[in-house]
């Protein structure tokens, strides 16, 4: 196979591989789960490392597509003695890529947001025995 495509095939490879430790340790970043440790900032750090790996997962998907786009393009423009009704364009696959690149990155940044603000790290969150309205008159 021509090198671009190799290239591209590679870097799609370590997309999912990515893309599936980033699920692992997102998971295990979840306030809702009871994997891993109870503190939240140690939670909350957890999930931004699962963030971050789902925006390389990203980086490489949208790599990947630019790339093989890139020479499609270049290959459809490019003075040759190929007709013009047997060049490659664009298909719904370059799009798909695209738009899946896109959602990979804006929900490894959403992750990433979760860390928690510098005033709250040692706040430990209490849950009330009763109800401020609930009184005892005696």
């Amino acid at each position: 196979l021509a090198v671009h495509i190799q290239t591209s095939r590679a870097l799609m490879v370590i997309s999912l591989l990515l893309g599936f430790f980033g699920i692992i340790v997102s998971v295990v970043g979840m306030k809702c789960t009871k994997v891993g440790e109870e503190d939240p900032v140690t939670k909350s750090r957890i999930a931004v490392a699962g963030g971050v790996l789902f925006i390389l997962s990203g980086l490489c998907t949208l790599a990947a597509v630019s790339l093989y786009a890139t020479r499609v393009t270049y290959e459809f423009f490019r003075e040759s003695t190929i007709p013009i009704n047997a060049r490659y364009e664009f298909g719904s696959a370059l799009f798909i890529g695209w738009g899946a690149a896109s959602l990979t990155i804006l929900g490894g940044s959403l992750l990433c947001c979760s860390c928690p603000a510098e005033d709250r790290r040692g706040q430990r969150y209490y849950r009330q025995s009763q109800s401020s309205m609930v009184r005892e008159y005696v």
